[in-house]
């Protein structure tokens, strides 16, 4: 099993889309990285020899900067968007959506489902 970043890469896929299971390596870094590194992409995660993986695992966690530190990277980013009072910083703060769309309508994701009141039905009238 190869383990790279934290990650355990899924066995039966090819090493070119395994990488991508790590948080911050798409496709095209993928396959620099392979390039680099001078493993086959089409070869399988499980047909790996432990020099291909050691060598993969020296390369994305010297070079490049994935999972966890990507991550608190990310949301210092947003953090210190929201301690200026920046427009996007506002727009995080209130869950809304940050670059431009609108919000009128096709904002569910970032809103969330908004129940309706339309369905419910009135109290009986007591006698």
């Amino acid at each position: 099993m190869a383990r790279i970043a934290g990650v355990d890469l899924p066995r039966d896929k090819r090493v070119e889309i395994g990488l991508t299971y790590i948080y911050g390596i798409g496709l095209s870094r993928s396959k620099e990285i392979l390039k680099e590194t001078g493993v086959n992409p089409d070869t399988r995660v499980k047909d790996l020899s432990d020099a291909e993986v050691a060598a993969l695992r020296t390369l994305v966690q010297g070079q490049y900067q994935v999972e966890g530190d990507l991550r608190r990277w990310e949301a210092m980013n947003i953090k210190r968007l929201m301690d200026i009072g920046t427009y996007r910083g506002r727009r995080h703060r209130m869950g809304l959506p940050v670059r431009g769309q609108r919000t009128r309508t096709n904002a569910r994701t970032r809103r969330g489902a908004r129940r309706t009141v339309a369905g419910r039905k009135k109290a009986s009238a007591k006698k």
